[in-house]
């Protein structure tokens, strides 16, 4: 079984982050995919409402993520 540091420390830590940090940007990713997924849900039923706003988030969110990523590769923090 995981230790309680393995399981709140090291995977922030890893990423350049505190605990509280990595909760907040997980937080506010997590409120952008339910905007993203009730858009997508939305223009199920009204395809002529919310046409790209579903995936120019996942789009623009992918490129977050690929930024933080190449960032911490090269040692900088993923803030």
């Amino acid at each position: 079984m995981a230790s309680f540091k393995q399981i709140f420390h090291d995977h922030p830590a890893a990423v350049g982050e505190s605990y509280f940090e990595h909760m907040a940007f997980a937080l506010t990713f997590s409120a952008r995919l339910f905007r993203a997924a009730f858009a997508a849900f939305a223009h199920g039923f009204v395809p002529a409402v919310c046409e790209t706003t579903a995936s120019q988030a996942v789009l623009d969110m992918h490129d977050e993520i690929r930024a933080r990523r190449a960032a911490l590769a090269h040692g900088i923090a993923a803030r």
